[in-house]
Formats: C-alpha cells, structure tokens, sequence
C-alpha cells in the first residue's frame, strides 16, 4: 500500500502592494506626460525642416534663373546670406530634434539612436544643445557680417552674441564630464551597430553596461580616470 505525499506548505496568496507602492507605481507612471512635449518638439522640428527645405528650393530656383537672365554678376553677398538663413533655418530644427529624441529616450524608452549620439542623461542632452545653438550663433553673425550694412551696429551685435557666445561656454567648461552615466565606447558602438545594421531602435540596457558604468565611476572618484575618459 503506497502512502499518499503529504501535502506541501499551502501557497501563499500575493501580498498585496501597500499604498506607498501603488502610489510609487502612479507618480512613475505620470512620466508618459513628456509625451505630449515630445510630440510638440518634434513637430515644431518638422516644419523647420520643411520650412528649410520649401526655402532652399525656392533660394536655389531664383539663383540659378538670376544668373541665366542677368549674368553670374547678380549674385553678390545677398545670395550668400540667403543660404546662411538655411542653415540656421536647420540647425534650429535639429535643436528642437535632438531636445524631442532626447526626452523621449530618458523619460519613456531607450534608444540606440540617443546612445549613438552620446545622449545618456539631462547633462548630455544639455551639451549637445548647447553646441548647436553656439553654431546658430556663429551663422547668424556670418550672416550679419556678409551684409555689412552698419558697420556700428555690426559690432555691437558681434559683442551681445560673445557675451551670449561666451556664457554658454563656460556652461560646457562647468557642466563638463557630469553626464553620461552610461556612456561608455562599447555600448556607444553597440548602440550604433544595432541601429545602422540591425535597423533596431529601441536599446536594451545589459548588466555589463550597468558594470561598466560602475567602474567608471568609482575610477573618477578615486581620481584614476579623466571625467572625459570613456565618452568615445
């Protein structure tokens, strides 16, 4: 006569989360908000890109019928200013680009673009901005100086924007090495293999990135790292 098993501890139901967890889950949850600010910068970026774009054709279309009714002669220092303001007109899209990609990757999912780029926290995303915009300012006193109208005035406005010019970089002097918790040239060239080969754009964090970035840090604070080593 076989003994029937005796029977195992009962399981024990769930325990059921405390209304500091659920109330945890809810505030984490109020990050898809920056979803509405992520779709309004993205699409302010577009239409810079189109408003650029339909700019540049039309630049292109009158340049090329000036010279063929009035002679190369008829395109001095204007034309010149005119695809200036392209430029700018891109750049300023690319601000707004990089602030609709960058929030979207830090608040809702990783992506390998931003990984790509070197966007890994705020203070990444506050340097790569920043750098656009000292290139914005640098165009738009080139634009100022190709038209040369009031000598004066073109001082004065090449001095607010190095007084503006300056400020911001020693924003980057100060701020510099403070980010980029996970940037690391291993998962920087990861990052990049699986978007331009693989065409995969959301990017999964391993426990050797978390490991890397670990060491990394405690080598800064044990002073055995430069703050810009390891930022590939």
């Amino acid at each position: 006569m076989t003994r029937s098993p005796a029977p195992g501890p009962a399981a024990s139901p769930p325990a059921e989360p405390s209304k500091r967890e659920w109330f945890s889950e809810v505030i984490g949850r109020t990050r898809f908000v920056v979803l509405i600010a992520v779709i309004a910068v993205l699409l302010v970026s577009f239409s810079l890109f189109l408003q650029g774009t339909l700019l540049a054709l039309q630049t292109i279309w009158e340049s090329w019928r000036d010279t063929f009714s009035e002679g190369i002669a008829s395109q001095k220092g204007e034309l010149a200013v005119e695809f200036l303001e392209i430029v700018s007109t891109m750049l300023k899209a690319v601000v707004f680009y990089l602030i609709g990609v960058g929030l979207y990757s830090l608040f809702i999912t990783p992506l390998n673009l931003t990984s790509a780029l070197g966007v890994e926290s705020l203070a990444d995303l506050e340097q790569k901005v920043v750098s656009v915009i000292i290139v914005i300012l640098g165009v738009t006193f080139l634009e100022h100086f190709v038209r040369w109208e009031k000598p004066l005035d073109t001082l004065y406005f090449a001095g607010s924007l190095a007084l503006a010019g300056g400020a911001l970089v020693f924003f980057q002097r100060v701020h510099r090495g403070t980010g980029g918790d996970l940037e690391q040239p291993e998962s920087k060239l990861r990052a990049r293999q699986e978007l331009f080969e693989y065409h995969t754009e959301q990017r999964h964090i391993e426990d050797r990135d978390v490991e890397l970035a670990e060491a990394a840090t405690q080598a800064k604070l044990e002073g055995k790292a430069d703050a810009q080593e390891g930022s590939g």
